[in-house]
């Protein structure tokens, strides 16, 4: 908890943002999302809810900020593991990414939220930078693949997002959910769920086949 004081300068007001994406991060960890509201994010912080509004005005968009920097830091790690000239196998270039999706679960999370209820709730100029971003780090990670793999750009950018999409189903799968599993105990069933990290090493390497088939 941080007693509240008021930002001056551009260095303070990002400060206090960064105080407001780690307070709504800590409560994701906790609640599911529509049990999380500004005021509870408001009271984690210390400060009244009218603080919290001189810097948001809704949770999404607190929570497109916590998808910009997940999805920044994903990309970034890929980039970094798999370098430009890299000639990994194809069962090695898919254990590598495997690995860079599990070490990054926080931003499948909220990219499962992002489409469908973050997106409806934020300003259009505050959506387009967010946008501008992802296409930026899409676009060198879709080089890195065609400079690497010898790939066609569109048939890289079908690779990258099918991959995404997959790991963005399979995080949900894997995700405990206590309604879930309370459900299926009633139903008398006996939930079949998967390793994250074995799935995604899987399917990666069925889509690498697939998309670089001539």
């Amino acid at each position: 908890m941080s007693q509240f004081i008021r930002a001056r300068s551009e260095a303070q007001k990002e400060q206090r943002m960064d105080e407001i994406k780690s307070a709504a991060a800590d409560l994701f960890r906790e609640k599911r999302y529509h049990e999380i509201t500004l005021k509870s994010i408001s009271e984690r912080l210390g400060w009244s809810h009218a603080a919290l509004y001189k810097y948001v005005g809704t949770k999404e968009e607190i929570f497109l900020e916590l998808c910009a920097d997940t999805r920044a830091a994903y990309m970034a790690s890929l980039l970094s593991a798999y370098p430009e000239g890299c000639s990994y196998s194809l069962d090695v270039l898919a254990q590598v990414w495997a690995e860079q999706l599990s070490s990054h679960r926080d931003y499948l999370a909220y990219s499962d939220l992002l489409f469908t209820i973050i997106e409806t709730n934020v300003s259009a100029e505050r959506l387009a930078e967010f946008k501008r971003d992802y296409y930026r780090d899409q676009s060198q990670l879709i080089e890195r693949f065609k400079t690497n793999l010898g790939i066609m750009p569109h048939r890289a950018d079908q690779l990258f997002n099918s991959v995404l999409f997959h790991a963005v189903s399979v995080n949900g799968w894997c995700t405990e959910n206590p309604l879930v599993a309370q459900a299926m105990e009633i139903a008398g069933l006996t939930p079949c769920i998967p390793d994250f990290k074995e799935e995604m090493r899987d399917f990666i390497t069925m889509c690498l086949e697939y998309y670089l088939r001539p």
